[in-house]
């Protein structure tokens, strides 16, 4: 069982987040520029690392707001937790980790 950081209420257990998938996703715009099969890149096709990965969560049974996380694929360690706006930390840095 992980043990989740929230950036607003502290650690809690797994059970009360969910996770969005991957983030840092920009949406290609304008519309009407971009090609059919942009578009359905863009909502279908997503990055699966071994390692690594940022993604997005949200404190589904608690405050209700959402943050990235950067999580390894290959064991679960929570390396940074960090809000919606801020980029993705290194995972080298000690700061933002758990």
């Amino acid at each position: 069982m992980l043990l989740i950081g929230c950036p607003w209420c502290g650690p809690r257990d797994e059970h009360e987040f969910h996770c969005g998938g991957q983030s840092h996703i920009q949406r290609p715009g304008p519309a009407e520029d971009v090609s059919d099969a942009r578009w359905g890149d863009y909502l279908f096709a997503r990055d699966n690392p071994r390692g690594p990965h940022a993604e997005r969560w949200v404190h589904q049974f608690g405050c209700g707001r959402w943050f990235n996380m950067l999580r390894d694929t290959v064991n679960h360690q929570i390396l940074a937790v960090y809000q919606m706006r801020q980029p993705v930390p290194n995972p080298s840095d000690e700061g933002g980790a758990l």
